[in-house]
């Protein structure tokens, strides 16, 4: 199936940008025409069942009591027990497990790769739904299979009240202030915070194409991977320290000097960098890139690009890059950092781009060893992989 360039219908990204990202929510009729599932409702049990994958079961009606969650990984008999409806399978990082699926992300490639989070897919019979609530990050919901009616408020929750006593967050309080019928192909883009509420008309399938945003307690839980880059050279130190007057008392110019401390920690920018990077482009649910059955060499990865061979990126919003002063650049990879010298800085945007990986596009690095090293190395972390050559 061929996709579109965006998933934005007649929109522009820089007009979308401009007038809706974050700002308010949009229905794109037909962004992606002709869009059908590429997977069955079948297939996406049999992904629910493998070990690793993160997949939930929400049942309104039917469960052990109202709004019942269970968790996978799931057997077979799990789903053969299930009631005849509204009941939903929720499976993330689709795009991980299905190339297909990751091919969505192509799609939305006017967002910066470390903003992207996963494809999530779900289905549902009739009447299936999670219930009104809301998101803290932007979605578009592309609708795949089926009809799903959406209600929304345009109004964004600062602070929701949730119905007590579930397993699930449902607004407590809910009035929409618009409602549409998505019918495969449609696109509904909704910023965080939107309140909004999806039933499965029927059997459907809806994929979630998620973006993420880190708050402050994420990043001061990732703080420790800023020890691989510290100078253990700076301490506090204090050799006008005077006779103390309350030796209980943590003074207000020991807390100025801690503060510096811990300023000088983040305003190294490239120091910064490196550690957003690597933090940025870490798997987040433990699903990583499955490595090849068989090593390469580069002679291989030479040879194979110069028969026709390309390269595909197994995981888009686990590369980005960063440029620093010098020249030189750093490539982020599944929570690796790989330092390039100004001479190969210029690959970076290429292996983390929307340009096709091949050996025209390669062609400036391919006789370099330490290039193609690095492509081994992604490679056999499973970041990248090989497509088929092409057949003429």
């Amino acid at each position: 199936m061929r996709l579109p360039e965006t998933l934005l219908g007649t929109l522009s990204p820089a007009q979308f940008l401009a007038d809706y990202w974050q700002k308010r929510p949009l229905l794109i009729r037909q962004g992606l025409p002709g869009f059908r599932s590429p997977i069955t409702p079948e297939e996406l049990a049999g992904l629910a069942c493998e070990e690793g994958v993160t997949a939930r079961l929400i049942l309104e009606k039917g469960g052990a009591h109202p709004w019942e969650v269970r968790y996978g990984p799931f057997e077979p008999k799990d789903f053969a027990a299930l009631p005849p409806t509204h009941w939903t399978l929720l499976v993330q990082e689709v795009d991980r497990l299905v190339p297909e699926v990751a091919a969505l992300l192509e799609t939305v490639r006017f967002i910066p790769n470390w903003r992207l989070d996963d494809v999530m897919v779900s289905y549902a019979p009739d009447g299936g739904t999670v219930g009104a609530h809301i998101d803290n990050y932007d979605v578009f919901l592309v609708q795949a299979w089926g009809r799903r009616r959406w209600q929304i408020n345009h109004q964004p929750v600062d602070r929701e009240e949730l119905v007590p006593g579930v397993e699930v967050r449902l607004l407590a309080h809910f009035e929409p202030d618009a409602e549409w019928i998505l019918e495969p192909g449609d696109v509904l883009y909704l910023p965080p915070r939107i309140p909004h509420y999806g039933v499965a008309l029927g059997d459907c399938m809806t994929f979630s194409i998620g973006f993420r945003a880190p708050d402050q307690a994420e990043l001061a839980e990732a703080m420790p991977r800023l020890t691989a880059w510290l100078d253990r050279g700076l301490r506090y130190a204090d050799p006008g320290l005077t006779p103390a007057v309350d030796p209980g008392e943590i003074t207000a110019e020991v807390i100025d000097q801690v503060h510096t401390l811990l300023r000088k920690l983040i305003d190294d920018r490239a120091r910064l960098a490196r550690w957003f990077g690597c933090i940025i482009t870490e798997p987040r649910r433990g699903l990583v890139p499955e490595p090849p059955a068989r090593p390469v060499s580069i002679q291989q990865i030479r040879r194979r690009l110069q028969q026709g061979a390309a390269l595909r990126r197994n995981a888009i919003p686990e590369l980005a890059y960063v440029r620093h002063e010098d020249g030189s650049a750093t490539l982020f990879a599944s929570g690796e950092a790989y330092e390039l010298p100004p001479e190969l800085a210029e690959a970076a945007p290429l292996l983390t781009g929307c340009q096709p990986l091949t050996a025209r596009t390669l062609q400036p690095w391919l006789e370099r060893t330490d290039f193609l090293e690095l492509l081994q190395t992604l490679i056999h972390s499973g970041i990248l992989s090989f497509l088929p050559a092409r057949r003429h």
